[in-house]
């Protein structure tokens, strides 16, 4: 594991279990005791539970027998089918699940050494940006003899068990278990991106095309390591009620392949000749199945042959696994939750992602300038009082994945403030010079919003074009604090970071070298009418824009004499009378022709609307005109933290 890990209640396990064969006793764990504490967050809920060790459950018990399977538990009395969908996808990649369980061959009971066993075992989760380690004992709730949380199908083994309770520990009670999404366990255990997709809204279940966008998106997350689970929403209908087709409402699944399966050429599906997409899900529950097409016994698997259904690993029994096709999959099913292993190695095939990640907090404070919770767009007199986040993209354009985080809030369920807040997202193109906070929205383009959400997460996918952002999270009402942490995915480097300053900082060199005294923005929209410049009759224009020893060029526009430019720049001015130039300029191989310009006071009295100006040759304001005219936007304040 290349970061270091964070020990939880600062409980170290290999000290902890020296101690404890030194002293001859099993570990009992202080920080989360064998008692109804660590069971409920609520006092009113009690049950009669005894908490008892694997030895006296069973004879030879095992922390894994024969590895790990994606069948090897049911989920119990607690309804956190959430977490056990969850380790049913862990189940599926032995090099992530090893990282959770680490040198496990260590942990396991070893029948010739009893004298080495402790009681104690260890687990590792990502949380909040670090992996965390977090150490428990074997005591486990049970009734009757039985284990009443999750449970393995083999009796003596008890990995599953270990977690749970370790996963329990972290949220501060196994109640606070109860309800969930899987992609926050499977971020747990992995430090994934997840993203959550509505089926219903995006009309997956009826455009085809997007049908066909999405397997083939699924297939490339679970090739490469990422997991899926889905679920069906309840309005109207109660949780964990059972559909006609046999899918339980409510309730967290699976998704354990993504398959095109392939048959004879006398048959036509769904889709085209020879393929048929289909998509194997399992049920925490160990049971209850599909009934539709495809399910374990059904007429369809007939068509396919004895080599084909090995292959696939059909089993026709009720043990919670089944196919089904992508379709029937998209009309039945309502959420899924994505998770993917962002690649962010250099030695790897497949597509390597640059990454930052930054921490921040949503903070209320009375003095506006020093409020970092100010609520969604919204909120206008408030929305630019949340944190705010600089970062450029440098190629022509760049896909860009975003994930905002906020910290996991189970641990307060005991004081009635466990439910996640309503969370998202804005990035606005800013000025291609700006250093300091946004203060007003006057010149910047709002490029992209990602959803809203009472989810741990949030997460965007876009592609933007070469320039400068300013990405803002929020909550989605004002003055409501928390943690989060915020990561950037890019193809190449974006130097993510925080702005923190309303203005320039003033230092001695200011007494020295002058302080500014006057901010401007500028936006240059296009031109119009320039002077044909080769052959063909085009040009390739870019603009300058200079004031007060400062200047920022566009980017140049290819083969048109009406380029549009739509660059943003910001000035902190110390002479305010001196002028702000705006120059056009025709890219060439030897030498850069001037094509004209428009000379600007930019005082605060100024007009504010966009206006369109004729160009000037060089001089004055007076110069003679030229051909073109170029649309321009320009806003000055002698507050520097106005704009």
């Amino acid at each position: 594991m290349s970061s270091p890990v964070q020990l939880f209640r600062d409980q170290k396990y290999h000290e902890l279990k020296g101690l404890c064969i030194q002293q001859g006793r099993l570990f009992e764990d202080p920080e989360f005791p064998a008692s109804d504490e660590s069971l409920y967050y609520d006092s009113a809920t009690r049950g009669k539970v005894e908490w008892k060790r694997p030895k006296d459950l069973c004879e030879d018990p095992r922390l894994l027998v024969n590895g790990m399977s994606p069948h090897d538990f049911h989920q119990g009395k607690l309804g956190n089918c959430w977490f056990v969908a969850a380790c049913s996808c862990l189940a599926l990649r032995k090099s992530l699940w090893q990282q959770v369980i680490p040198d496990y061959d260590e942990q396991e009971w070893d029948p010739k050494s009893p004298g080495k066993y402790a009681g104690i075992f260890r687990f590792r989760f990502w949380r909040f940006g670090e992996w965390t380690e977090v150490v428990v004992d074997d005591l486990l709730p049970t009734q009757s003899g039985e284990l009443i949380y999750c449970r393995s199908n083999v009796r003596n083994e008890f990995w599953s068990a270990l977690l749970e309770k370790a996963y329990a520990k972290l949220a501060g009670s196994y109640q606070a278990l109860d309800g969930g999404c899987a992609a926050e366990a499977l971020v747990d255990f992995t430090g994934a991106v997840a993203e959550s997709i509505n089926l219903a809204e995006g009309r997956y279940g009826e455009v085809i095309s997007e049908q066909m966008k999405l397997f083939e998106d699924l297939m490339k997350v679970h090739k490469r390591g990422g997991f899926i689970s889905c679920s069906i929403s309840s309005p109207g209908r109660p949780s964990e009620a059972e559909t006609e087709m046999g899918l339980i409402v409510g309730h967290a699944y699976s998704v354990t392949a993504v398959r095109k399966l392939r048959l004879g050429e006398r048959l036509v599906f769904s889709f085209q000749a020879e393929k048929l997409f289909m998509i194997r899900l399992r049920n925490p529950w160990g049971k209850k199945e599909w009934h539709g097409a495809w399910s374990d016994s059904s007429e369809e698997w007939k068509k396919v042959s004895d080599s084909e259904r090995k292959n696939l690993g059909l089993t026709v029994k009720n043990d919670g696994e089944f196919w089904m096709t992508f379709e029937d999959w998209c009309k039945n099913f309502t959420d899924v939750d994505i998770c993917r292993t962002v690649n962010t190695s250099y030695f790897s095939l497949h597509k390597t992602w640059e990454k930052e990640m930054m921490y921040g907090a949503w903070a209320k404070h009375p003095e506006p300038l020093l409020n970092r919770s100010g609520g969604c767009f919204d909120n206008r007199e408030t929305f630019l009082q949340n944190p705010q986040y600089l970062f450029d993209v440098k190629k022509a354009e760049d896909k860009v994945l975003v994930s905002l985080q906020q910290e996991d809030r189970r641990k307060y369920k005991r004081e009635g403030q466990g439910d996640n807040i309503t969370i998202g997202f804005e990035i606005l193109k800013v000025e291609e010079n700006r250093r300091y906070r946004l203060h007003k929205l006057t010149v910047q383009e709002r490029v992209a919003t990602s959803p809203y959400s009472n989810t741990r997460s949030v997460f965007l996918r876009r592609t933007l074009q070469q320039g400068r952002y300013v990405l803002i999270p929020t909550t989605y009402i004002p003055g409501v604090p928390t943690k989060f942490i915020l990561r950037l995915y890019t193809d190449v480097p974006s130097k993510l970071r925080e702005l923190k300053a309303d203005r320039p900082k003033m230092t001695c060199w200011s007494l020295l070298c002058g302080y500014p005294r006057r901010v401007t923005q500028i936006k240059v929209h296009s031109a119009e009418g320039l002077q044909k410049q080769d052959r063909s009759g085009g040009a390739d224009p870019y603009v300058l824009i200079k004031c007060d020893k400062q200047s920022r060029r566009s980017p140049v526009q290819h083969d048109t004499t009406s380029p549009v430019f739509n660059t943003q720049v910001i000035f902190y001015r110390k002479d305010i009378d001196s002028p702000v130039t705006i120059q056009v300029w025709n890219s060439n191989l030897l030498s850069d022709q001037f094509l004209g310009q428009a000379v600007l006071a930019a005082s605060p009295g100024d007009p504010r609307e966009q206006q369109t100006l004729r160009l000037r040759g060089r001089g004055g304001r007076e110069a003679a005109e030229v051909p073109g005219r170029i649309t321009v936007k320009v806003l000055s304040s002698d507050d520097l933290a106005e704009l």
